[in-house]
């Protein structure tokens, strides 16, 4: 077995990516602090074909070196546009048909293995706070819950490590 050379993975250019075909999923980060998670959450979603970033609340945007570190271009490729409200950006997109999921620990959630997204269907997954999550108001309007089955003793994941979970669970389930 022998390590891909970069010149052998068929990486497709920016003007390429901006016109192929999406996953029907859309990325709102609801007053993320850290600028490294920002730009690893546009990285998974450059790696997945991921439609859109929403960068909401206290949430930084490019051009910024500290994200530009971890995305490594992709704030290039991913189209994104800030929003300063996040309950108003899910009323928004829920208006538009949009499903929007609140990625997050709460009364009746969906674990994420038993959730089955419908065909033709546009989701927006909501990434809350490092410390807080996503704000009550936001998850109480959103379509669903859905939860990251996690059996040790944390119970806490990354949120860069969230979003790549669940955008790779379903970037496959989509696809």
């Amino acid at each position: 077995m022998r390590k891909l050379k970069n010149s052998e993975l068929g990486r497709i250019t920016v003007d390429e990516f901006k016109s192929v075909a999406k996953t029907p999923l859309i990325v709102v980060l609801d007053n993320i602090r850290s600028l490294n998670n920002v730009g690893s959450v546009f990285r998974t979603s450059d790696a997945f074909l991921i439609e859109k970033i929403y960068l909401c609340g206290i949430t930084a945007t490019p051009p910024n070196k500290e994200i530009h570190k971890t995305a490594l271009g992709a704030t290039e490729s991913v189209a994104w546009e800030y929003v300063k409200d996040t309950l108003a950006l899910a009323e928004k997109l829920k208006e538009e048909n949009v499903k929007v999921l609140s990625i997050e620990q709460a009364e009746n959630s969906t674990m994420l293995n038993e959730f089955t997204p419908e065909k033709n269907q546009k989701y927006a997954i909501v990434m809350g706070n490092e410390v807080k999550g996503v704000q009550q108001e936001v998850v109480s309007a959103s379509d669903v819950c859905i939860e990251i089955p996690q059996l040790g003793t944390k119970h806490s994941l990354n949120i860069s490590v969230s979003c790549g979970v669940v955008l790779w669970d379903l970037f496959t389930k989509l696809r």
